[in-house]
């Protein structure tokens, strides 16, 4: 029997690394500049994960950081709570705007009646954020990648924003659903699309987690099990709650906020002298109102529908596949989404952790680099909001120095990650096969 994936040279432990590749591909960035994990690092894993979790919960329990009020979302979620205790999505509600399937996530602090609607919230978001930590640990037992280390650490950037969002149980989902299509049983490639459609129907995005599924028999077991998970679960909604298809009215009246690539454009022309256009609270966040937003929203939407062209060009045109393209092409799909949508809400920033992370678990990923840029993202993300919100929305030289800094590390992650991408799986000749 051969192996189909022969073993590299053994290391005599005399040899230097090799200094004519990336940095980021060497053994002493993998293995060094990381903690590994083995059975003693995965404790000093939990240990960290501890202790910048308290950190996280104190943070939240004060709440009084910049602009303070980060938990107030959690109340809203409670109000939304009581319109599913009548049977109904919030009716004309313009701040409900996510798919039917994040009203499972709403309801399910009632699974813990004896702790108050925060308490079990934030309860249940740990004991997601601990699952993704648990699932990378395991995808990390190669013991020379550090997904797990990466999101562990990279979380707490977001201060104690991910706690009060609901956005940490949907990236649990993608985070398990790629890891389950990266198995070989047909069995989990089905509990991945699953998992996959599931998603989609709680906040549509980690779809995407299926545009890098191998070609042949890992696609179409994946994407059938994506499409009845999320029938069923939809018709399921439908059938015990009403309005379940009230949030696309919301969400198609959205405008340019203050966060997004576009915001930061209206902000330097507004800085500049050269655009009148004013801040207001609409549709649950802080847009610009004025001239051109419109036709600006129009040339946002455009840019998406560029980026999913672009995807699918990527799909028909690769020809070379590792074990790390899946997750490749879903971070750098959801980071070109990112990028060229109206709406960059700083949660936004816990999904691209949490894909980044799942890429750092293969050693065969080319999204390192694309990673690194992730973080300092997500810091300055943190100073946006809430430490500088006020500034941010009044345009201060202060904020606006962070929106465009923000802003631009996440476009050039979205153009790096889509070049080496592009040429790690099209450019080139075809692999020849045995």
């Amino acid at each position: 029997m051969t192996n189909d994936h022969p073993q590299s040279p053994r290391r005599t432990g005399t040899e230097l690394p090799s200094l004519t590749g990336s940095p980021f591909d060497s053994d002493t960035f993998t293995s060094a500049t990381f903690v590994t994990v083995g059975s003693g690092p995965r404790l000093a894993l939990a240990a960290v994960w501890l202790l910048t979790r308290v950190g996280m919960v104190l943070l939240l329990l004060r709440d009084n950081l910049g602009i303070g009020g980060v938990g107030r979302e959690v109340a809203l979620y409670q109000h939304w709570y009581g319109q599913f205790a009548q049977g109904t999505f919030p009716p004309g509600d313009v701040t409900w705007q996510y798919p039917p399937g994040a009203g499972l996530v709403i309801m399910s602090p009632g699974l813990l009646p004896w702790l108050t609607y925060f308490q079990a919230f934030v309860a249940l978001t740990l004991l997601a954020d601990a699952v993704v930590t648990l699932a990378l640990a395991r995808a990390d037992s190669a013991r020379l990648t550090h997904g797990s280390w990466y999101w562990v650490c990279g979380l707490p950037l977001l201060l104690h924003l991910p706690l009060a969002r609901y956005d940490v149980q949907t990236t649990a989902l993608a985070v398990l659903a790629l890891l389950a299509l990266s198995a070989r049983p047909t069995a989990a490639h089905q509990l991945g699309g699953a998992l996959a459609g599931i998603g989609a129907m709680v906040k549509v995005w980690p779809v995407l987690t299926l545009i890098g599924t191998p070609r042949g028999r890992t696609s179409r077991e994946a994407w059938t099990a994506a499409v009845v998970a999320a029938l069923a679960l939809l018709a399921t909604l439908a059938l015990f709650f009403s309005e379940s298809l009230g949030f696309l009215r919301q969400q198609g009246s959205r405008g340019i906020q203050i966060e997004s690539l576009g915001g930061t454009a209206l902000a330097l022309a507004h800085a500049s002298g050269i655009w009148p256009g004013t801040v207001e609270f609409r549709y649950g966040a802080f847009e610009y109102v004025g001239p051109y937003v419109s036709s600006l929203g129009h040339l946002a939407l455009l840019l998406t529908v560029l980026a999913f062209g672009w995807l699918l060009l990527w799909r028909v045109r690769a020809h070379r596949w590792t074990a790390a393209t899946p997750f490749d092409a879903a971070f750098t799909a959801v980071l070109l989404f990112t990028a060229t949508s109206r709406v960059i809400s700083p949660q936004y920033m816990i999904w691209l952790l949490g894909l980044a992370a799942v890429c750092l678990t293969s050693r065969a990923t080319v999204m390192r680099p694309v990673a690194l840029l992730i973080l300092p993202a997500a810091a300055l993300s943190s100073l946006a909001y809430p430490v500088l919100y006020d500034e941010v929305i009044a345009g201060t030289t202060r904020g606006l120095a962070v929106m465009v800094l923000r802003n631009g590390l996440l476009l050039a992650a979205a153009l790096l990650a889509s070049r080496r991408l592009w040429t790690s799986t099209v450019a080139g000749p075809p692999e020849e096969t045995a």
